[in-house]
């Protein structure tokens, strides 16, 4: 796990100083060493420049960038399964220098080219240089675990793994995007592969850029999706045979993410995913696993004695780590550093209180986020399997009465619900799964903060709605069931944007490496075929895979709602949070910004104080936006 940073200058204005800079503002990411590569060739200027957090051969050897042949690498993440590539590489009559995985990427590379894709199992972005073909490609993992962005305009291509590093370099023009302000103000993040600002993107995953400097083209290239799995016939297999090679492809990934020459830890939160993890990794293991756990004092919150249990029982060499409410608080200051997109999931803190204090025993840490997404996990996907079928029998002209006349009664105005807490955004999703029951407009809507005409009240300019994944069309009719259209969705979006963008900044602001065993592209591949019954059973989420857990853990220690690290949200913003809030979301610093109506921001404001408690999540995007405006803007 490191930073890479680096660009491709057509106008050969930029120096070595420039390329250090902007590998320094990674070094986080990267605090073992680091390097640059600086070419002038023909028509452009090649920068490469890396930040290394040693893993796996902690020897000089491993040093990038990296050079084999003619070819030139910087490479963030790790691949897993690179001693059994080695080795058929080694078959071949290759020789090598390192027991780096670095370098069986440059020699795959050079074997198989960019098919070497097909290879690697697990978590990466590279950009690798061919001066003999003078082609540039840069690749990203099947699922995006692993960030990269990049900006091309006015004849200069910059990448690196977090933006900040753009800043650096005199050519970067830090101009707003703003429909991709309007679209973090809606879904707290910007969608793949948007950015913040104009001529910057995300390299989607699955994907790879091929750049030829002599024509300055670029060209984008897809070598793996989610939606291949899921456009097949489900599998004809028993339940019993389905759940023990799921074990089975579980086991292989997670065994894999243990490959490291420094010590590992888990995220153990005492909920069927971690356990799950954690279980499979001690089976037949005779070294204790080190894990860790986050809790906090409010009992009603507090899983922290649950996962402990979990931890005695499987035999875990297991930290608590108890998080203080100033503790969090005085995270949230730097946030928009961390973050230097704005993002608005604010689990982001309790996720950075557990890797800074995990990284005092271990390096890397496993977290086991998409077990939801892979095996059926969210709660929507329950509400909309049962209540979704109920409003489609319910006859169109029928619902679109319903939601006519409820557009003429505001929420507030309802006796008694009117009052409760979070109805009035209820209602409005309400209304508009009336006009439109279908799974593809629940999941947009469950996405989303303000309904279209609360949007058009906030946004003070111009938008035009982005084109993202949440509108993908890719699942086949003949394979086309409700829940494999939202875990896909899923997959390819809050998943990607939210969960994985959340995790990488958080463990890699303290130099933690985190690394994602279900998002093994094997367990989807598998998992997509699987029938939905044995996903969704009868009411019960994630039914195989907490079948799978209970051979080793007790039903009666997981059977319980699961409760998270609870962020006091609109407490804290009612409380020790309201200066921050009536700094910056201040009407002079509203319209400094320029992208917010201030007296919708305004008049939001006073309804939340009144009493509205179910606005704090508009109004934390909100500030988070304002902040980060004040850090990359000013």
């Amino acid at each position: 796990m490191c930073g890479i940073a680096g660009f491709i200058d057509f106008n050969k204005k930029s120096t070595p100083d420039i390329l250090t800079k902007m590998s320094d503002t990674l070094a986080h990411r990267g605090p073992d060493g680091s390097g640059t590569f600086l070419q002038e060739k023909g028509n452009f200027q090649l920068g490469l420049a890396h930040r290394r957090l040693s893993i796996i051969d902690l020897s000089n050897n491993g040093s990038q960038p990296m050079q084999h042949k003619n070819l030139h690498i910087t490479f963030n993440g790790e691949i897993y399964n690179y001693k059994e590539i080695k080795k058929e590489l080694q078959q071949n009559g290759n020789f090598f220098q390192s027991d780096s995985d670095t370098e069986v990427i440059l020699q795959a590379f050079d074997a198989w080219g960019i098919n070497c894709l097909e290879k690697f199992i697990g978590m990466f972005v590279f950009v690798i240089y061919d001066s003999a073909k003078n082609e540039i490609y840069c690749a990203r993992d099947r699922a995006g675990v692993k960030p990269f962005f990049y900006y091309f305009a006015n004849n200069l291509f910059l990448f690196a793994s977090e933006l900040k590093a753009f800043h650096q370099h005199p050519g970067f023009k830090k101009e707003l995007n703003l429909d991709a302000v309007a679209a973090f103000a809606q879904h707290g993040n910007v969608p793949t592969p948007y950015c913040i600002f104009n001529h910057c993107y995300k390299l989607k995953a699955g994907h790879y850029l091929k750049i030829n400097p002599e024509k300055i083209t670029i060209s984008e290239h897809q070598y793996w999706n989610v939606y291949n799995a899921y456009n097949k016939p489900k599998l004809n297999i028993s339940f019993e045979d389905a759940k023990t090679q799921t074990e089975d492809i579980l086991m292989s990934a997670f065994r894999y993410r243990m490959v490291s020459d420094v010590p590992v830890g888990v995220f153990l939160s005492g909920g069927y995913d971690s356990t799950c993890l954690t279980a499979l990794l001690m089976a037949g293991s005779s070294k204790k696993l080190q894990t860790f756990t986050i809790g906090i004092k409010d009992s009603s919150l507090n899983e922290a004695p649950y996962a402990k249990e979990t931890a005695n029982y499987l035999g875990t060499d297991h930290t608590e780590i108890y998080c203080e409410e100033k503790d969090a608080l005085d995270l949230i200051p730097y946030l928009t550093s961390i973050y230097d997109e704005p993002f608005g999931d604010q689990s982001a803190i309790p996720t950075m209180l557990v890797s800074k204090l995990s990284r005092d025993k271990v390096k890397v840490v496993l977290s086991a986020d998409g077990g939801d997404e892979v095996f059926a996990g969210y709660n929507r996907y329950d509400f909309l399997l049962k209540q979704g079928k109920f409003l489609n029998q319910i006859p169109a002209p029928l619902r679109n009465l319903s939601a006519g006349i409820m557009s003429k009664i505001s929420a507030e105005k309802l006796p008694v619900v009117g009052k409760r807490y979070n109805f009035a955004n209820r209602y409005e999703k309400l209304k508009m799964l009336l006009r439109d029951p279908s799974a593809e407009k629940f999941m947009f809507s469950m996405s989303t903060q303000y309904s279209e005409k609360e949007f058009k009240n906030l946004i003070s300019h111009p938008y035009q709605a982005l084109n993202t994944a949440y509108h993908a069309q890719e699942l086949k009719k003949e394979f086309y069931t409700d829940l494999s259209y939202m875990m896909a969705i899923d997959y390819q979006t809050y998943m990607l944007d939210d969960i994985l963008q959340k995790v990488d900044r958080a463990t890699m602001a303290f130099g933690l490496e985190g690394r994602e065993p279900f998002l093994d592209h094997r367990i989807i591949e598998y998992a997509a075929q699987l029938p939905d019954d044995f996903k969704y059973h009868k009411g019960i989420k994630k039914y195989i895979l907490r079948e799978i857990t209970h051979k080793y853990v007790p039903k009666k220690m997981l059977d319980r709602p699961k409760m998270g690290f609870a962020i006091p949200l609109e407490n804290w913003l009612c409380k020790e949070l309201k200066p921050l809030v009536t700094e910056y979301l201040s009407p002079e610093q509203i319209n400094r910004s320029g992208v917010f109506h201030a007296s919708y921001v305004s008049q939001l404001l006073k309804n939340f104080y009144d009493g509205k408690k179910e606005l704090g999540q508009k109004i934390w995007y909100l500030l988070m936006f304002q902040m980060w405006y004040k850090k990359w803007m000013n």
